[in-house]
């Protein structure tokens, strides 16, 4: 195999636009290098590849999902198949385009959150030819018809330690979502954000925008499912939603599933702060499986209603998560807002490494792993790259 792929005849994706130059991998390392420098034996040193003027775009990043493919991600029976679970999803997730996601652990109970932790590893798991899998936490309050309030933690009546464990399992959490407005939260988004190197997001509470400019302040980088689980934006009081366009504005995910947020919404919520905006799919353990009535898990303890992508707690309106997958909530938010493809593509890579501080991945820039997504001028997923290497085509 020679030592470095061109590809070539693509219109790649870069900072929100598209531009006509070749990309070259150096397959030894699955990095992104400049251009060789001419030689005679040059032709013999370089695979190149006619992409035939589809568009090259960093794989996507799936900053929150819960599983999907019947996985929930707080279900753990042993770390074999744990793995299988994560290697199952992973590959799936490859052909939606994704090149990596966080593994999201929502709100259970200790005991179950610790063990999820530790079977997940150190936080970053590159599952070979698949997506890297990191871990997030989504914590603050549940929007259930009858929530267990033993689950609920105040974080001036508890620890770090108690919460997440200690070592291993704190190690791998990279991303928390706490509720600004409970005692003592400024303390923890300070003590995560400056001693544990945790990203810090604002959701499921009921904050108004002061404690919100207030908890940014204090290091809190995002806000979790923006207009979703937190007051609803109003003239005077606007709210946690309010920040998305404050000169305080920190980055903000939105579900463009048409069911979360109505496509107005979701619009006005991208055109206040593109650079901010990133896409997630909130997706739950029903994604990727055929309609119908599934069992309950830690989470969410009771049936649950899976009609196209919405899911909801059987007899009740009450959403519980998405099943949309990332390239489709990039072709929603294109079409809703009118935004460029490239624009839209944004908001699942580049927008989200940006916030995550990857200087690993989710752009096209030499030094970076060579993760690409293949797209057609609809946003159709063609072909899925990892680490220089095509891992997905479509049929």
């Amino acid at each position: 195999m020679p030592p470095i792929k061109a590809l070539t005849n693509a219109r790649v994706c870069y900072h929100g636009y598209l531009h006509h130059v070749p990309i070259y991998i150096d397959t030894s390392t699955g990095l992104i290098i400049p251009p060789p420098l001419p030689s005679p034996p040059l032709q013999q040193q370089v695979e190149t590849i006619d992409l035939k003027n589809r568009i090259l775009a960093p794989a996507f990043i799936e900053l929150q999902t819960n599983g999907a493919l019947g996985v929930h991600f707080t279900r753990f029976t042993d770390a074999e198949s744990y793995g299988e679970n994560l290697g199952r999803v992973s590959r799936w997730l490859v052909e939606k385009g994704v090149g990596g996601f966080y593994v999201t652990v929502p709100t259970v109970r200790g005991e179950e959150f610790k063990t999820a932790l530790i079977a997940k590893g150190h936080g970053s798991i590159l599952l070979r030819r698949e997506p890297t899998v990191i871990i997030s936490h989504n914590g603050g309050w549940e929007e259930l018809r009858e929530p267990d309030t033993t689950l609920m933690q105040t974080p001036s009546q508890s620890s770090i330690k108690e919460i997440y464990g200690n070592g291993k399992s704190v190690s791998a959490i990279k991303l928390v979502t706490l509720a600004p407005e409970l005692e003592g939260s400024t303390a923890l988004i300070e003590t995560l954000t400056e001693e544990r190197g945790i990203k810090v997001s604002l959701g499921h509470s009921a904050a108004d925008f002061d404690t919100g400019v207030a908890a940014v302040q204090a290091g809190a980088k995002s806000l979790t499912h923006v207009f979703n689980a937190m007051n609803p934006l109003h003239h005077r009081t606007p709210g946690l939603a309010g920040l998305i366009a404050s000169r305080e504005s920190p980055y903000f995910s939105v579900i463009a599933d048409g069911i979360h947020l109505h496509p107005a919404t979701l619009a006005m919520a991208y055109r206040a702060n593109p650079p901010k905006c990133i896409l997630i799919t909130d997706s739950v353990e029903m994604a990727g499986l055929p309609d119908g009535l599934y069992p309950g898990h830690a989470q969410i303890p009771h049936q649950q209603r899976k009609q196209g992508n919405k899911v909801t707690i059987e007899g009740t309106d009450t959403l519980i998560g998405s099943c949309s997958s990332l390239d489709e909530c990039m072709r929603n938010l294109k079409q809703w807002s009118g935004c460029s493809l490239a624009q839209s593509v944004r908001c699942a890579t580049e927008n989200i490494a940006n916030m995550m501080e990857l200087g690993d991945r989710g752009m096209i820039d030499e030094g970076r792993r060579a993760d690409f997504v293949v797209l057609d001028d609809t946003g159709q997923v063609l072909e899925t790259w990892i680490g220089g290497k095509q891992v997905y085509e479509r049929n």
